[in-house]
């Protein structure tokens, strides 16, 4: 068996090869595959496994070149299997919506149910989290370093703290633990990953007094991002993965409304969207901060792509 001190311990040859285990492989965790298998990051080429709740994703995995392992994030049990089959893991999955399960609104069971099934065996020499700029809460337009307390305001963003602290207490065992805050994800070819489809229905944004800087990361460039971490990012260590652009929202819709030969959304005052916009898009135009991101370039090293929204829907 492994050691907890190296995971590949005193294995056979043909096994030391590193395993890479990634939950929620969806759209970003594809993007990480693709970019070691195109051999462009600084990662070594190694096995990608990935846990799937859904055995129809079974045969589309093994296409990609990923080992599948059939298993739920609400249901320990199935969990206890992912035990010492990884050396480094990357944590993709969000946590289940309020109240699902029964369990209390703050928490996030899945990822407390992956720490403690990670920490039967050998460990993982590191771990990535996704976890969402949220946490910070609104800043007022401040600019927001990793130092920052967070200040969840939304039962999401709860949840995200509470399942940052799980990460945190497998880093404090002896895992290199990473957890990225990530704001809003886009990408051309990513399902929903523009803003065109809001603007073809016209939703209003508020007006410029009234608006709120937003933060956003390509979804290629979140993906480089999780590999950095996961090979060069410090124990215990936050990182705001983000680009270098400073949008408020309005402008940002305004940008890509011209880019796509759009009209601009209209404008209203916050006092007139609260009776109009749904509750979730009045969360999100709550909230005002602009991420700061050099930690994740000095320390990661990562040259962005993409560094502004403008630079990654232009290149469409």
């Amino acid at each position: 068996m492994p050691s907890n001190q190296n995971p590949l311990g005193a294995l056979p040859a043909r096994f030391r090869r590193e395993r890479l285990l990634i939950v929620g492989c969806g759209d970003v965790g594809q993007r990480v595959v693709r970019q070691l298998q195109a051999g462009g990051t600084a990662a070594p080429r190694l096995r990608v496994l990935a846990l799937t709740s859904s055995p129809a994703r079974v045969q589309g995995l093994r296409e990609r070149g990923i080992t599948p392992l059939v298993g739920h994030l609400d249901d320990g049990a199935t969990l206890r299997r992912l035990s010492g089959v990884a050396t480094r893991v990357m944590h993709l999955a969000p946590p289940p919506g309020e109240g699902a399960g029964g369990q209390a609104w703050w928490r996030d069971p899945r990822t407390v149910a992956l720490e403690r099934s990670l920490r039967l065996r050998s460990q993982p020499v590191s771990l990535v989290y996704a976890s969402t700029s949220g946490v910070y809460g609104d800043c007022q337009g401040a600019l927001v370093p990793e130092t920052r307390a967070p200040a969840p305001a939304t039962p999401r963003a709860q949840r995200r703290v509470n399942a940052e602290r799980a990460v945190r207490h497998l880093g404090r065992a002896g895992v290199r633990a990473s957890i990225l805050r990530i704001p809003g994800i886009y990408a051309p070819d990513r399902e929903g990953g523009t803003p065109e489809a809001r603007l073809r229905r016209g939703t209003p944004v508020l007006v410029a007094e009234d608006d709120v800087y937003t933060n956003h990361i390509h979804a290629d460039d979140l993906a480089r991002a999780c590999l950095r971490a996961l090979w060069k990012g410090r124990p215990q260590r936050i990182y705001n993965v983000s680009d270098d652009s400073e949008l408020r929202m309005g402008d940002y819709f305004d940008l890509a409304a011209d880019l796509y030969g759009l009209p601009r959304p209209p404008r209203l005052p916050r006092s007139t969207a609260q009776t109009e916009l749904p509750v979730v898009l009045l969360s999100f135009m709550s909230e005002s901060r602009r991420l700061d991101n050099r930690r994740m370039l000095r320390e990661l090293g990562l040259r962005l792509r993409y560094p502004s929204v403008a630079d990654g829907l232009k290149a469409a």
